[in-house]
């Protein structure tokens, strides 16, 4: 963890998840690809290509993929540019019919036209013989064919990363791998493995993501790879992007000052060192005798004319840039354990030998994995502690360990996930979702509230005070049309006119195999008692909130048995389901300007928030019972204040236990937040006695109420105090 040049840029999970899609604001969307027939053929290999850049396009879940238009000429070429501006990039042979790559790129620019020309060649004695005839400035790089048709997958991630590197570094602080090399021949090889290796990390990365929008942030944000051919340009490139440098790769002998030098490469790397002290260097070189000076001045070495070349780059970027796994070492090197993503990386750190932790914590191993990964706050966070900060190893331990649970119940705060069966666990604060489709009027209202407390943050203004929206599960509006198609229920409950038997059909009808396997991993991870609560597409619509026109039920969700239990939660499911076409609802509906066919049903599974209550001794059947201290009612305008209290003070109503006290007009306090000691209701004993609150609500394991059955423990249970 040593100190970086300069801190990284705040970054706030919330703006980095809702803000994806300004990522990569350049993307190659069509190539104009100018060449022979043949040459086409050999590159496309018969569809082969297209095949690829569907292929990878789809698995990594862009929306875009490149198309690759031909033509023979470059006069065909030019013309086709200039009338269809949808061409991004151009992919040239070194000579076609009528011109040369070097013309065709002046003219392309002397056209006006913002496209780079790209060289792909097929021989590297062509090559040398070109660049020796002709000024090559206008082409923004050359490439040697070599028989792996992913060269042009290479080439638009390069142009891609060269364009929108500025932009995504300074956004939220992608990283850069900066590959610095002069022979057309090596850097042809090396871009197609890195880029192979990074789109192996981005498939491993999207398979972890939280939601849709996460798995698009991992994508997109994977590190940029930046080429340099000489000395003045690579120094220029570290310059621009030091604070975001993941690692170089260097070759040992390229240009300098317009001289071919033996020593540009270990200048370059102590240069990088001095601003970066902690980055890790590769230098490659086909003489060996740079392999001992290398390691002596602490940088890796690659021997380019190795037959396993490849491969061991492959490694490099596994071990030293932080793909793949994290290995724990001990400072001989020998490992000790290993981590595949975040929460085995946790789990790991409170098992590893102290030495371990010292050793990656020095060399800065924590927050470059992380970077690599795309937890750019959590590698933020890491980066600028040094050992020397802590007292013990044991300290820094803790402190790490301790970082990582926050960043994660921060993601858990900010974040809607998508559940996950298999990785649920029941953190803190989490709000996840099942399904595809909407979340509903009521979870939307519940997701911008948890929006509002992020923004705001009113734990750092009023110390002590906790404020957060209970953990939750949504079922999408998705999962309640698939439950009506595949028991064909809609034409039943749209017209039917008796509720019981709607009630009766839904209840009968079955969930489906996968919703089942997901609940019960969700009750397999929570003990508490849960609502289970209907959130409609209409349901608190800001001109129509529909309140009370549909079903909620409380579990006490505390049988023994985990089936008894899942049965129970899959009944109140399905009567929320058959609420949304009870006459009531239907009566509600046809007095606004909505159809009931619009209508689509979310439902919210909820912690209900309590404490475990001893026996209430006025009743002798009572035992323990779980409900809240109070819960109530807050409004922004009191529509009849008394003086001092004025319209905009705003109202509250508080009761014992659970809500229904108030919402169905019970007795409870009410009183203004900003007055609240002045409670006109309880101006004299007579008042008190006439207005004090004499039952509470609480969830139970008795049944009250038609809607409830044995089974079920549906109803919220009416507990008396014997008050009054």
């Amino acid at each position: 963890m040593s100190v970086a040049h300069q801190p990284d840029p705040i970054v706030d999970p919330e703006r980095l998840f809702e803000g994806f899609e300004n990522l990569m604001p350049f993307r190659v969307q069509d190539i104009l690809l100018v060449s022979s027939l043949y040459d086409s053929f050999i590159l496309r290999e018969d569809g082969r290509l297209n095949e690829l850049l569907i292929g990878e396009s789809l698995e990594l879940e862009q929306h875009q993929i490149p198309g690759i238009t031909h033509v023979s000429t470059g006069a065909e070429a030019l013309s086709m540019a200039r009338s269809q501006p949808r061409f991004n990039l151009i992919v040239a042979n070194l000579e076609v019919e009528d011109m040369d790559a070097a013309q065709l790129a002046r003219e392309v620019k002397a056209a006006g036209l913002d496209v780079p020309v790209v060289v792909l060649a097929y021989d590297y004695r062509e090559i040398k013989n070109f660049v020796a005839r002709n000024p090559v400035t206008d082409i923004q790089q050359i490439f040697l064919w070599q028989g792996n048709v992913r060269i042009l997958i290479s080439i638009v991630k390069y142009i891609e990363d060269k364009r929108n590197v500025m932009h995504d570094t300074r956004a939220i602080g992608v990283p850069v791998i900066l590959v610095v090399e002069d022979n057309i021949r090596y850097y042809s090889s090396f871009l197609p493995t890195i880029y192979t290796e990074l789109i192996t990390q981005s498939r491993r990365l999207l398979s972890e993501g939280l939601n849709v929008a996460h798995k698009l942030v991992r994508m997109r944000a994977r590190p940029k790879i930046l080429l340099a051919t000489n000395y003045e340009d690579a120094a220029e490139q570290v310059m621009q992007h030091r604070d975001y440098l993941l690692g170089v790769v260097s070759d040992v002998e390229f240009p300098r000052e317009g001289e071919l030098s033996a020593e540009a490469g270990f200048v370059l790397a102590r240069m990088i060192r001095e601003e970066v002290a902690d980055v890790p260097i590769v230098l490659q070189s086909s003489r060996t005798e740079f392999r001992a000076r290398a390691h002596a001045e602490g940088f890796s070495f690659l021997r380019k004319r190795s037959p396993t070349l490849l491969r061991d780059l492959r490694r490099f970027l596994t071990e030293q840039f932080g793909f793949g796994d994290f290995a724990f070492r001990l400072p001989d090197r020998s490992e000790v354990a290993r981590a595949s993503d975040l929460n085995e990386l946790e789990a790991r750190l409170g098992e590893v030998p102290a030495e371990c932790i010292a050793y990656h914590s020095e060399r800065n191993h924590f927050s470059r994995w992380l970077r690599a990964r795309t937890e750019f706050a959590l590698a933020q966070r890491l980066r600028p502690r040094k050992i020397s900060d802590f007292a013990t190893v044991e300290d820094l331990r803790r402190e790490v360990i301790a970082s990582i649970v926050e960043y994660r119940e921060e993601q858990s705060q900010v974040l809607i996930g998508d559940f996950n069966a298999a990785t649920f666990k029941a953190t803190e604060g989490f709000f996840l979702r099942i399904g595809g489709g909407s979340l509903g009027g009521k979870a939307r209202g519940l997701a911008f509230i948890r929006h509002l407390l992020h923004k705001f943050r009113p734990a750092s203004r009023f110390p002590g005070v906790r404020i957060a929206v209970p953990p939750s599960v949504v079922l999408a509006t998705d999962v309640f049309d698939r439950f009506l198609s595949e028991n064909n229920l809609l034409d039943f409950a749209m017209n039917s006119t008796d509720d019981a038997q709607i009630q009766q059909r839904f209840v009968e009808a079955p969930l489906s195999s996968g919703l089942r396997d997901d609940l019960l991993a969700f009750l397999g991870e929570v003990n508490y008692p849960l609502a289970v609560r209907s959130s409609s597409l209409l349901e608190d619509s800001r001109y129509q909130p529909f309140t009370g026109v549909y079903e909620t039920f409380m579990l006490a969700n505390q049988h023994p048995d985990l089936l008894v239990r899942l049965e129970q939660l899959m009944e109140a499911i399905k009567r929320v389901y058959a609420s949304t076409f009870s006459q009531h609802a239907k009566g509600y509906v046809r007095a606004t300007p909505y159809r009931l066919e619009e209508e689509k049903m979310a439902v919210i599974l909820q912690q209900v928030v309590g404490t475990i209550h001893g026996p209430l001794n006025l009743d002798a059947n009572s035992g323990k019972r779980f409900y809240p201290d109070f819960s109530g009612v807050v409004r922004s305008h009191n529509f009849y204040p008394v003086a001092p209290m004025s319209y905009g003070d705003g109202i509250a109503a508080v009761a014992l236990g659970l809500g229904r006290a108030v919402v169905d007009g019970g007795k409870c306090l009410t009183f203004c937040p900003r007055y609240p000691r002045n409670l006109v209701q309880f101006s004299s004993v007579e008042d008190i006695l006439a207005n004090s609150q004499r039952e509470f609500w609480g969830p139970g394991t008795r049944s009250h109420g038609a809607a409830s059955g044995p089974r079920t423990q549906l109803a919220r249970i009416l507990l008396r105090t014997g008050c009054g």
